[in-house]
């Protein structure tokens, strides 16, 4: 093994104590987005334990706090053990544009390797943790063990899939439209992660969600409404559960 491995202390950063409200539960390994990165490094009949492989650090972040900015260098890649995140990139007048919503399992700044440099901010939505992978620690094991470029290459072909999407969500679909696969979307998402499809947890306000979709919030408020009253799903405070995969779909395609 690289130098560079070898020097990386195995250390573990003491988490924060959240809130007893806010305390996340973390997903399993197998479960995790960077699951296929460990799993190269450690051998398919390993028993994952990641902080003895490719994770130095874990941390723990409240609602509100930012993970990184705009500009930040590269220093390691996140990936999301509990909780969850949004990106955003702020325009010229200071408004805030939101590029994506970052649940339980999933992995943030893969995107910056090209250019050394987060090219967004990162603001943790609820309690939420991470672990870190430095990426000069990334690189060595990249160079020890070719597959973990495969496996990053099938990381970031989904994230140009999912950017794919939100274009062809944006550009072509009406605001009902738009709302049901944005909840689709995050049913599959959270349905790969072993969790439930049909009740999760919209840690994003409804605010958030129209500036991702490209909607006022009084819009997507109605059309909240008017799925429950057309029994689609129901919602109590930030949980929703829905009740019509199958009305949903249809909707999505229009």
């Amino acid at each position: 093994m690289t130098d560079v491995v070898r020097m990386m202390p195995n250390r573990l950063t003491t988490p924060r104590v959240a809130d007893k409200n806010e305390v996340c539960s973390p997903v399993a390994c197998r479960d995790c987005g960077i699951y296929g990165l460990c799993r190269e490094v450690n051998g398919p009949g390993s028993d994952l334990r990641l902080l003895e492989t490719i994770v130095r650090n874990r941390k723990m972040f409240k609602r509100g706090d930012l993970l990184y900015r705009a500009g930040d260098p590269l220093r390691a890649i996140h990936a999301i053990r509990c909780g969850s995140v949004k990106t955003y990139v702020l325009t010229n007048d200071g408004r805030m544009q939101i590029t994506g919503f970052h649940v339980t399992g999933e992995l943030l700044g893969l995107g910056a390797i090209a250019a050394s440099h987060y090219a967004s901010e990162a603001r943790a939505l609820e309690s939420t943790m991470v672990c870190e992978v430095p990426i000069e620690v990334l690189e060595a094991y990249s160079e020890e063990i070719p597959s973990i470029r495969q496996q990053m290459l099938k990381i970031l072909s989904r994230e140009i899939l999912d950017n794919q999407e939100l274009m062809l969500l944006l550009g072509k679909k009406n605001a009902e439209e738009r709302l049901a696969t944005f909840l689709l979307s995050l049913s599959r998402r959270f349905e790969k992660r072993s969790y439930s499809p049909t009740k999760f947890n919209l840690s994003m306000s409804r605010s958030d969600i129209g500036n991702y979709l490209g909607m006022a919030e009084e819009t997507v408020c109605r059309i909240f409404t008017r799925f429950q009253d057309e029994s689609l799903l129901t919602t109590e405070r930030r949980q929703v559960q829905l009740h019509d995969l199958d009305r949903l779909k249809s909707i999505a395609l229009g």
